[in-house]
Parts: structure tokens; C-alpha cells; sequence
């Protein structure tokens, strides 16, 4: 019995260590979204006020652009307090945050309104945010509940829905099966599995940090639309209502073209629509251990301790 279970262990270890491996093909019924996908650029998501007016790079404005762009962030920054240079010493060798602008050499990822720029926030939103603001000041380190979201390991910004490019961990890997699509997502190592099937959204009272993704197909496109988000993710301040509209599809061989609209009249003051060219990567998608090595956060609230104890003296 105990050499049995032995062997069982053994076995599901190797397994549980084994690369996992997409479908082949995607369901014959299905365009072919399938592989890891990269998010990488140096294109801003709004647009410059210095390119105002300009929405696309000619060929060799893009190559000014990303060599100033590469050679600002490659320099060494050791300036300013202990704490800022902690984190402003790091120069482009531990980043990834990509070399080029989008393919498309648009400058900026909104693509509406045209000026590029996110529409500005209602006076609802703006009095939202001043709340969410105030609420948290002069408690930043009282505990955990109160750091944010993606220091507690969570939930990132950039991960989505809906997904933007970020510093590192810029990679996803799309899987399609019969009545699903998944998306894996390398930062903070999150799945985001996509009912194909028609059925409903969840009732409104019930909230997900991800919301409640449903997709169908138009086309070649494969439209994912998702509502029912909690009030704690606040993507860009949106409201809990924001619905939120994704758009995938395959261009070539190489690129994924995607898109999302966001749609929160709460908020914004229109809704405003985001372009991304993805790139096919290569790379394996590796596990991000976040909450394993997260030592900043017990660290940052144990210093606060220290403080106080040192002010009650």
C-alpha cells in the first residue's frame, strides 16, 4: 500500500511538472487564435501632448521615437532618497518592457476618441475617486487590506480584462476548446476561462475581481463581453458597471489584432476604445510566484510597526 502510493505521488508530481501543451488545431468551427502572445511596446496609451494631432508614425519618426525611448529608459538613475533610488537604479537590462512601437506605428493606444486621449471622468467619477482616495490616506500601512491591489499579488492593472501592456510579464497564451476559450495571463499568473456557449451573465449582485466574461463569434472575430466587476479593481476608476467589450482577431501568422471598448457612463464621459497588435512569442509562459517571494509588503508593514512603537516611546 505504501509503495502504491508512493508510485501514485510520483506519478502525479511528473505530471503536475510536465509542460502543458495546447490543442493542435482549435475546434473546426473556430478561427485559430491559439498561442502565447506578447503585449510588449514602447507605445504610450495616450497620446503625447507633443504629438498632438499626429496619430500614426511615419517610418522613420518610429525609429527616432524608439531609439530616445530606449535610451531614456537604459540609463542609470541612482538620484533622489534612499527609497526612490530602490526601485529608479533599474535601467531597461530588468525590464521588458518592449523596444518598439505598435506595428501599426500608431502613436498611442487609444484609438477613440481620436485625440487619443481617455475621455475625461464624470463629475460622479471624479467625486468616486476623491472618495477612494481619502478613505485609504493615512492608513496606507495599517495592514494588509489596505495595500494595493496588485502588491497583495491579486490582481495587476494591466491583466484585465481588459489587458494593457506593462514593464514586464507582458506574455498571454490563448487556448481554445469546444464550448471555451482560456487566456492565460503571465502576470500574477491568472486564467481567464470564456463561456462560448450563450448562456447568461451571472446575476448582477453577484461581483468578480475579473467580472463575468461571455464571448460569441462575429466572424473572425472573437467578441468577449464582460460586466459584474467588484468595486475594488476601479480599472482606470471605472465603476463597478463598466461594461467592457474585447475584440481578438488573427491578422497573420504573427499577429493578433486587440481591441477593447470601454463603456461606463458612471464614469467617463463616452465610451473610449483601445488597439493592440500582439506579437506570437516564442517564450514559454513561466510561473510568476507572487505571493512566494512578496517579502516587500510583510516588510513594509513590519517597518510600520517599528514606527509606531518608536512614536508611542
Amino acid at each position: 500500500m505504501c509503495c502504491l502510493a508512493l508510485v501514485c505521488l510520483a506519478a502525479g508530481f511528473a505530471a503536475a511538472q510536465a509542460p502543458a501543451s495546447s490543442p493542435k488545431t482549435p475546434p473546426a468551427s473556430q478561427p485559430d487564435l491559439q498561442g502565447t502572445w506578447s503585449f510588449a511596446t514602447i507605445t504610450p496609451l495616450e497620446r503625447p501632448a507633443e504629438l498632438a494631432g499626429k496619430e500614426f508614425f511615419t517610418e522613420k519618426e518610429a525609429a527616432e521615437y524608439e531609439n530616445e525611448i530606449r535610451k531614456r529608459n537604459n540609463m542609470d538613475r541612482r538620484d533622489g532618497t534612499a527609497e526612490a533610488d530602490v526601485g529608479r537604479a533599474y535601467n531597461d537590462f530588468w525590464w521588458d518592457r518592449g523596444t518598439r512601437v505598435v506595428k501599426t506605428r500608431r502613436t498611442s493606444l487609444v484609438i477613440d476618441p481620436p485625440d487619443g486621449k481617455i475621455p475625461p471622468l464624470t463629475a460622479a467619477g471624479r467625486e468616486r475617486q476623491a472618495e477612494r482616495q481619502a478613505a485609504n490616506r493615512g492608513h496606507e500601512f495599517d495592514g494588509p487590506e489596505n495595500r494595493p491591489l496588485a502588491e497583495r499579488c491579486i490582481i495587476w492593472a494591466s491583466t484585465g480584462p481588459p489587458m494593457l501592456p506593462t514593464a514586464y510579464n507582458n506574455n498571454i497564451r490563448i487556448v481554445q476548446g469546444p464550448g471555451n476559450v482560456a487566456i492565460l495571463i503571465e502576470m500574477i499568473h491568472d486564467a481567464r476561462i470564456i463561456p462560448l456557449d450563450g448562456r447568461a451573465h451571472l446575476p448582477q449582485d453577484v461581483r468578480q475581481w475579473k467580472g463575468d466574461s461571455r464571448g460569441h463569434w462575429e466572424g473572425d472575430t472573437l467578441v468577449v463581453e464582460t460586466t459584474n466587476f467588484t468595486n475594488k479593481t476601479a480599472f482606470r476608476g471605472a465603476s463597478e458597471n463598466m461594461r467592457l467589450t474585447e475584440r481578438f482577431k488573427r491578422l497573420d501568422s504573427d499577429t493578433l489584432l486587440y481591441q477593447f471598448t470601454v463603456n461606463d457612463p458612471a464614469t467617463f464621459t463616452k465610451p473610449w476604445t483601445v488597439e493592440i497588435p500582439v506579437t506570437q512569442s516564442d517564450g514559454p509562459i513561466l510561473e510568476y510566484a507572487c505571493h512566494e517571494g512578496n517579502y516587500a509588503m510583510s516588510g513594509g508593514l513590519a517597518g510600520a510597526r517599528v514606527q509606531e512603537q518608536k512614536a508611542a516611546k
